[in-house]
Order: structure tokens, then sequence, then C-alpha cells
């Protein structure tokens, strides 16, 4: 028995070697090499995508960028699909996913989120010109244009509309507009950006939930001196005005509260 004694010793001494590249090291490494590594898709306006010119950019983007910047390196965007981004930690492939990444229970089990940087919450929106709806009660009876699998259909489902199902929230918005549906149940980003880029639009939000979800930046357990500058990061740009700047550049308004 005393080869698998060694072998066991071996393997736990090896592993000692290894533990400090995984735990703890990263914000070393980055550093040292000056690049953060930041995971995106790239293809979700207005938080991550490309411009006329082929640029990748967004508000996402620039909060990366602007973290990166309070870590003294650069910021290194690696794009890819929502359905794999945020396994891509797993694989090391980089040192954060910054995406609009929701904070949930389940994924606080596996993962390390930083302190929230987004908050949004559901909304409802309805024709500038209707006074019957003020309230998510008032969907009782009414036409709610909807995702059907979405939250926001089922909080109109429990409110009592009558669901006409959309690819979205565009889609919804053009319901609403065109008289085929009173309302939508939607995300107040979507709708902030919305009326950013149509602030003519003839749409209004008239209630909207008390609780809010929250996004932050989401990296590898085990990287507590990572987190904690991030965390810095996050608050020096609050602090120093370069986070409102950034929110409002894409919102019109501050979308951490």
């Amino acid at each position: 028995m005393n080869w698998l004694k060694t072998v066991v010793a071996a393997a736990l001494v090896q592993a000692a070697f290894l533990l400090p590249a995984h735990a703890g090291e990263n914000l070393k490494a980055i550093q040292s090499t000056g690049v953060f590594k930041v995971g995106t898709e790239g293809t979700y306006a207005p938080f991550t995508f490309h411009d006329e010119s082929g640029k990748l950019t967004g508000f996402d983007v620039e909060i990366a960028e602007a973290i990166a910047a309070k870590l003294g390196v650069k910021a290194q965007f690696l794009e890819g699909k929502w359905d794999g981004l945020i396994a891509g930690l797993d694989a090391n492939r980089y040192d954060a996913v910054i995406n609009e990444v929701g904070v949930t229970e389940a994924r606080k089990k596996k993962y390390d989120f930083s302190e929230p940087y987004i908050a949004s919450k559901a909304v409802l929106i309805v024709k500038d010109s209707n006074t019957d709806i003020k309230d998510f009660g008032d969907l009782k009876g009414k036409k709610a244009a909807q995702s059907l699998t979405s939250n926001f259909g089922k909080l109109a489902t429990e409110a009592g509309a009558e669901l006409v199902g959309t690819d979205g929230f565009d889609q919804s918005i053009q319901l609403v507009l065109t008289g085929r549906a009173d309302a939508t149940i939607n995300d107040s980003l979507s709708f902030l950006d919305f009326k950013k880029h149509k602030p003519d639009a003839p749409v209004k939000i008239v209630a909207q939930q008390a609780n809010a979800d929250f996004s932050a930046v989401i990296i590898r357990k085990g990287e507590p001196e990572l987190l904690a500058a991030i965390n810095k990061a996050l608050a020096d740009i609050k602090a120093d005005g370069t986070y409102d700047k950034i929110s409002k550049k894409y919102f019109g308004q501050d979308v951490s509260k």
C-alpha cells in the first residue's frame, strides 16, 4: 500500500502547486499581462453590439473598459453566444463575463458576482392616450402583447390579461402603438433604450414593479482579490461620474438604482 500513499501524496503536492493559479492569483496574472479578458455577446444592443463601422460597443462594453482602466489594464473582449457564454468561465476563456448577467441563486452557487451595477424592473407600458390602465390590476380583461414564455407574460396572465403573442419587445411595442394590444409588460431598460432612439413615440409607463432584478459582473469562485478589485473599480467609476456618463449615454438616466 506504500505505493498508493506515494501516488496520493504526489497528487496532493501537484494540486497544491496548481491551486494558486486558480484561487486568488488571477488578479496578479491580469495585472502582469496588462489584459482583462471579458466574455460578451456582441449581439445584444444596447449592452454589447457592433456599430455601423463594425466596432464592438455598448453599455456593458464601456463599463468593462472603465473597470479595466481602474485595474490599470486594458479590456480584451472575447465574443460568444449567450448559451455558452458563462460556461466559458469554466474553460478559463476569460476572467469575467460582463453582459447584463442576472444575479440568481442558482448562479451564485457556482460563480461569484460583483456588487450589482444594473437594476431593471418590470414596467407596464400603454399608449399616451390610454386613460383606462393605470396599474397592473387594470389589465384584467385587456389585451397584453407579450412573449408567451417570458416572466412578463406570466405577470400579465396573473393580472387577468388576454395575451397576444409576440417575438419580443419591439413587436410588443408595435402592437400597442397600432392598437392591436392595450398594453405590454416589459423590461424598464428596454423601454429606456427605445425612448432614447424614438423619443416621440406615443407610449408611456404607467406602473412598475417595486422589486428590481439586478445584474452584475460574474467571475469564477475562489478569486477574492479579483472580486474585491472589481467592486472597488465599480465604486470608483460611480464616485467619479464615469458610470453616470455611460449610463446616460445609453439610457438617459442612472440604471443602477
